[in-house]
């Protein structure tokens, strides 16, 4: 059972859904400790006074706000959690808007909401079957950990999601980062949509999608326990310069078909006619016609030479 990370209820107009919040993850990552290479023992964060220079128990650690370089106010934790937030113990639903007016970069961790008894349950399933039936996602507002925060809820296997979301003044605008504009041709568009349709799949699920690297973490570590060798992992090619963009498309095509058993072939595009061709048939068609033009001209002065002119008649 996953541990609760926040209790209160869900605000739906007069409506009120007790619940609790639990995290929607899981880490699997392998986690490790600091310790002395020498003899192997654990090396620890110790938290110091720096006037005082001891250590300070937890019970003597606060909250400071560095007002100046010299000054530093301090703030309760019952302050805090006494501040006159309507959210601070409910997340209060603001609106509901389509899913896609929302930019996915404000969209954070998820969290499951569930019901907290069976008083809950009614107006719990209530919300979650009006999301259901609605084309929207609920947009809410809640306090955690001293500040108040802005969510998205939605469902997942007829259980309420709550993603946490960034405000729309904390996302960085990206267009100083955009390249200058280039040109490109319309095969080269063409074979890049080429290349999406090859790699467009219905789902994410595939040994591909799978964390390889916590595998591979997870096998050096059993050959290290049965004190054997670890295991041998090719090294991976570094990404080389694209000289050729439309090759390159053309090359990760033929991969995405090979990988899917079909007919990897690379057909090229079929080039275009250059104008040193069309060029080179108008001056050889020029050619021709100024050949044929001279061949009928001497044919007819051997004509004329070889006719007898008429005898003039005596008077």
């Amino acid at each position: 059972m996953p541990r609760t990370v926040w209790s209160g209820a869900i605000s739906f107009g007069l409506v009120t859904v007790p619940i609790h919040v639990v995290s929607a993850r899981e880490d699997h990552s392998v986690r490790f400790h600091q310790v002395h290479l020498e003899d192997m023992s654990r090396v620890r964060v110790r938290k110091v006074c720096e006037i005082e220079d001891r250590e300070v128990p937890n019970a003597e650690i606060g909250k400071g706000y560095q007002l100046t370089k010299e000054k530093i106010i301090p703030v309760l934790d019952d302050e805090l959690r006494d501040m006159p937030l309507p959210t601070a113990k409910a997340i209060e639903i603001e609106a509901f808007v389509p899913l896609d007016s929302i930019e996915p970069i404000q969209i954070g961790d998820g969290y499951y909401l569930q019901p907290d008894g069976q008083v809950a349950a009614k107006p719990y399933t209530l919300l979650r079957k009006a999301l259901e039936r609605s084309s929207e996602v609920a947009v809410a507002k809640y306090a955690w950990s001293g500040r108040e925060r802005l969510g998205l809820l939605r469902v997942r296997d007829n259980v309420i999601v709550l993603h946490a979301m960034h405000w729309a003044d904390e996302i960085r605008d990206p267009s100083e980062l955009k390249p200058d504009d280039v040109k490109l041709s319309k095969d080269e568009i063409a074979e890049a949509e080429h290349l999406i349709d090859r790699l467009t799949r219905d789902d994410l699920e595939g040994e591909e999608f799978t964390d390889r690297y916590t595998q591979a973490v997870e096998a050096l570590l059993e050959a290290k326990r049965e004190h054997r060798e670890p295991p041998t992992v090719e090294e991976p090619k570094a990404p080389g310069k694209v000289v050729d963009l439309m090759a390159a498309l053309q090359e990760s095509v033929s991969k995405a078909k090979a990988s899917r058993g079909e007919d990897a072939t690379v057909h090229e595009m079929p080039k275009k006619k250059t104008a040193t061709k069309k060029t080179a048939k108008k001056t050889s068609a020029k050619k021709t016609a100024a050949k044929t033009t001279a061949t009928r001209k001497t044919a007819a002065k051997k004509t004329a030479k070889r006719t007898p002119a008429p005898k003039k008649r005596s008077a």
